[in-house]
């Protein structure tokens, strides 16, 4: 959790933060949850808000605003902003939990995320770094790498997944994958691109095998390809 640092309006910023990504949070959650007064709680989340640490949820949730994943994730000044409601609005459609990833190196960055609303979720906390060897947004950020062949290819070797799973990924224009980075959990995955066309990011549902399938429906993997168009460019 970290150690107070003895100025109490910050370490009381930070603990909402915390408690923001974890899932969306509710004034009336903060309030039980930090025993805050309303009124301070209030006060500070809605200036985290304005500084855009914090943002809402269509239901009035508080949850991670796109200034922590731009520092978290060196992104691109408006993707992570212009990422959060395309996300709420893919998480909200598929009932699973949304995220975009870029790379990093040898890692995937969580730069920006939309957690289902209830039932057994797949977390993926807003900053989270994951390993480039497994999970389908991996599959996205490899298959379209133009970075150092040696690196990927030292990755690939490493990897769950093989060449072959890259090739039809560009063929199919999309990724899906089964228990790759956690046992249980499926993924979807689109990639983003910007403007020259260059892959920059990968969207994804994520969610139980169970619900998922193991087999991607084609209408989830339409709303993953739909949400990536309308934030590529």
């Amino acid at each position: 959790m970290g150690q107070p640092s003895g100025i109490g309006v910050l370490d009381k910023a930070v603990l909402i933060l915390r408690h923001a990504a974890r899932s969306p949070v509710t004034l009336g959650e903060l309030v039980e949850r930090l025993d805050l007064p309303k009124a301070t709680a209030h006060r500070i989340a809605t200036a985290l808000e304005d500084h855009e640490l914090l943002r809402r949820s269509p239901s009035g949730a508080w949850l991670p605003g796109p200034l922590l994943a731009q520092l978290a994730a060196g992104v691109a000044p408006d993707l992570a902003a212009r990422a959060g409601p395309i996300l709420d609005r893919l998480s909200r459609l598929t009932r699973e939990s949304a995220q975009l990833f870029q790379r990093e190196g040898e890692v995937r960055v969580c730069s920006a995320m939309a957690e289902r609303s209830s039932g057994l979720r797949d977390t993926v906390p807003l900053g989270a770094r994951l390993p480039m060897t497994a999970g389908s947004a991996a599959h996205i950020l490899l298959a379209w790498s133009t970075g150092d062949r040696q690196a990927d290819a030292a990755i690939l070797e490493q990897a769950s997944f093989s060449a072959k799973t890259l090739t039809d990924v560009r063929r199919r224009g999309f990724a899906h994958s089964n228990a790759e980075r956690e046992a249980g959990v499926a993924s979807i995955s689109a990639p983003v691109r910007d403007s020259a066309g260059n892959v920059v990011a990968a969207l994804s549902v994520s969610g139980p095998i169970g619900r998922l399938g193991r087999r991607p429906e084609p209408a989830m993997v339409a709303a993953v390809r739909a949400a990536a168009g309308e934030l590529s460019g």
